[in-house]
């Protein structure tokens, strides 16, 4: 059965399975504050529901998620999932994300706090923040350099230039590539599999390789911050975001 939640987020159950849907086109799927809302309820539900064992993540045939909605703003952290209720979040139930089309900014750091990524050959990952001005402040900084060599993570975090799902599946980042149309398919099929396996087995096995690989977070955290407050008080951010919003080139002024 297919759940519609705040107009943002469409869930479906399959079987111990919990889909949870961004629907959103004319924005892309651009995360607003009701957005974020939406996203942190639905992973609530995974990680509480017993019932629930995997959850899938995905945008539609366009995009995954163009990141966040530098118009409206993508609302605060939430208490258990952080940013868009997702990438500050302590999973119980492994993630899955599905991807078609962009995954630009924070949709692409939504991909990185995913445990594993199915891509159509449609997809694209980027991350153009230092086009608008900004920083990635929401765990690119130090989660792009884990599936990707370093000197790629460097590249698409200063230039802005996307990766094509071809060479995000050789390089590590893409766990499955499938024909377009298919990933949202594909990742309930790798779901499913996850759930032929014992639940507990799964989530603690999830959880104690999270430990391991999540020990330099806070590290990674406090230099994003110390990032964001530099950036926060530039010329160059106000500029970024009108730029963007009149379509129009930037005039930087590197302050």
């Amino acid at each position: 059965m297919t759940e519609v939640m705040q107009a943002r987020i469409e869930t479906e159950q399959h079987g111990n399975v919990l889909l949870v849907r961004m629907t959103r086109p004319e924005k892309r799927n651009a995360v607003d504050a009701a957005m974020t809302a939406a996203l942190d309820e639905a992973l609530n539900r995974l990680d509480d529901d017993p019932d629930l064992w995997c959850g899938v993540l995905a945008g539609d045939a366009a995009a995954f998620s163009a990141g966040t909605d530098l118009a409206a703003g993508s609302g605060g952290p939430t208490p258990r999932g952080g940013n868009y209720g997702v990438v500050r979040r302590d999973r119980r139930r492994p993630l899955i994300a599905a991807v078609e089309g962009v995954a630009y900014g924070g949709g692409f750091e939504i991909v990185l706090a995913c445990d594993m990524v199915v891509a159509s050959s449609t997809a694209r990952f980027g991350l153009p923040e230092v086009a608008r001005g900004l920083v990635a402040n929401c765990g690119a900084l130090f989660r792009t350099p884990r599936p990707l060599p370093l000197n790629v993570a460097k590249q698409l975090l200063v230039t802005g230039q996307p990766l094509d799902a071809a060479r995000a599946h050789q390089l590590g980042l893409v766990n499955e590539l499938v024909e377009p149309g298919r990933a949202e398919a594909a990742a309930l099929e790798l779901a499913q599999q996850v759930c032929a396996n014992s639940p507990l087995a799964v989530s603690v096995s999830l959880r104690a390789l999270e430990r391991v690989v999540s020990e330099p977070d806070e590290r990674g955290w406090a230099a994003t911050e110390i990032a964001s407050a530099a950036i926060d008080r530039s010329a160059d951010r106000a500029e970024g975001i009108a730029a963007f919003l009149e379509k129009r080139a930037p005039h930087w002024t590197g302050r």
